[in-house]
């Protein structure tokens, strides 16, 4: 039933390296050449990536001219189409003004030559990984990295689609952050040092821009919602979400009418704020003062920012700006994405469930997430309709980024979620299982000094996650 935002598709470059010499001596085999790069060409289309191609690079001066044309496309992610042998020359300055991923392709057409009948002519159609160390060799002289080589078939070979499919997602992920807007609403909730952040280093790490805003701001919207919005947006919430009775928590209770009332009115104010504003994400806390609309607005934001969650606009409480990054990244993964902490232990069964209070991202539930009242948000002010699910059973990633002292730095794990019983409080949590030893993990993962939040997604992704932090130029570190 939630629609997901239209995003712009990432921007790939792709050009094919040969060696001009061999057009004249084998007759055909430029053709054959580009008949391969039209082939990889269609597979990165068909992983939804706008492709600026530039064609067949080879000479010195074709590379100037597609280092220039790459920068002016604005694209995220270089591909080399290792088509033959070719010197380094056609390349060098592509790689060095190249201020973008570049990633070597090297798919050769043929599973192995017929050894009988091969000919000269058939070895440079399958040459594609002959200039390969000759252009990372380059590569590192000049003081560079390749991001990656992907080998393989050109037919057929499901491993180098997956890389290949993987580096399209990376793609994505550095094209939506390049001008994303995250705003920030309040203040950091009073002694939690850990969530501060400076706006304008994130702009500088990652190219977005943080608009500071007014709890006044969102307050000013409210006043134009009518009450047909308001009965849309619930049927929406009711379809979306299930309102069960009360188990064991003495602070939670049946959705209340007054409680779905508030959270439909705010859901679509959030939903027009964030439209008005042009967010593609927003980190907030306010206390507001008892009785005041300010306080009264906030306490009933969790509904409407697990929808707009779910839609790809990610929302996080308690000022955390940081965790809504890592948020972001995973939802544009197509991981999910919810705002996380790590909670109790059960060392009888070797997990420890992880979750938190407030919204999160629905696309990853297990079945229906449940909406209920709570008669107090602990720790916090107010009270109202709060989500509470399960995450689907399977493999989970969870993605810290905090602070340092120089600047950045990503931590990231993988693990599983399995069934079982949860605490019925009206907060999301899921069993999370970790390597080699729960106890062992959560240990190493707080040594590195991360903050107490992380964005929890569905999916063993932490390679790819690697790679888009190794893209941003932001340190990290795999538990």
């Amino acid at each position: 039933m939630i629609e997901r935002i239209k995003t712009e598709p990432a921007r790939i470059g792709l050009f094919g390296v040969g060696h001009s010499v061999y057009w004249d001596q084998f007759e055909g085999l430029l053709d054959s050449l580009m008949k391969y790069h039209e082939e990889l060409k269609c597979t990165v289309a068909s992983f939804g990536a706008e492709i600026f191609d530039y064609g067949m690079v080879d000479s010195n001066a074709k590379a100037f001219e597609v280092s220039r044309k790459a920068k002016s496309d604005g694209v995220d992610v270089l591909f080399c189409n290792m088509l033959t042998y070719a010197t380094s020359s056609v390349f060098a300055p592509i790689m060095r003004e190249a201020e973008v991923p570049v990633v070597l392709i090297a798919l050769q057409p043929k599973s192995h030559l017929d050894y009988t009948t091969a000919n000269t002519r058939e070895q440079l159609e399958n040459d594609c990984i002959c200039s390969v160390p000759e252009f990372t060799g380059v590569t590192v002289r000049m003081g560079k990295k390749i991001s990656d080589v992907i080998i393989g078939k050109l037919h057929g070979d499901q491993k180098a689609l997956a890389e290949i499919r993987e580096w399209c997602d990376i793609a994505n992920v550095l094209h939506s952050l390049r001008g994303a807007r995250f705003g920030l609403i309040g203040h950091v909730l009073e002694s939690m040092y850990d969530m501060h952040a400076d706006p304008t280093a994130i702009a500088a790490a990652f190219g977005v821009h943080v608009p500071l805003l007014e709890i006044d701001d969102i307050l000013k919207v409210s006043e134009t919602v009518t009450e047909a919005e308001t009965a849309s947006m619930r049927q929406l919430i009711l379809e979306t979400f299930d309102t069960p009775d009360p188990v064991s928590d003495p602070i939670t209770e049946k959705l209340t009418e007054k409680d779905l009332e508030k959270a439909s009115r705010t859901a679509v104010t959030l939903s027009k704020f964030v439209k008005e504003y042009d967010l593609s994400g927003l980190a907030y806390y306010y206390n507001g003062l008892p009785g005041s609309p300010q306080r009264d607005l906030v306490s009933s934001f969790i509904a409407g920012n697990s929808i707009l969650n779910a839609k790809g606009i990610p929302m996080c409480g308690e000022f955390d700006i940081k965790t809504l990054i890592a948020m972001f990244i995973m939802d544009r993964l197509g991981m999910g994405g919810s705002f996380a902490e790590f909670h109790p232990f059960d060392f009888d069964e070797n997990f420890i469930f992880v979750g938190h209070d407030g919204p999160h991202h629905i696309a990853v539930a297990e079945g229906k997430p449940v909406l209920r009242s709570l008669k107090k948000f602990h720790g916090k002010p107010g009270s109202g309709a709060s989500v509470e699910f399960k995450l689907k059973e399977g493999p989970i990633t969870i993605l810290g980024l905090t602070q340092t002292r120089t600047g950045f730095k990503f931590v990231v794990g993988e693990g599983e979620s399995k069934h079982g019983p949860i605490p019925p409080t009206g907060n999301t949590n899921t069993r999370g299982f970790f390597p080699p030893d729960t106890r062992e993990f959560v240990k190493r993962w707080v040594m590195e000094g991360p903050t107490h939040h992380y964005a929890l997604g569905i999916g063993h992704k932490a390679g790819t996650i690697v790679k888009i932090a190794e893209a941003l130029g932001v340190e990290i570190v795999r538990i």
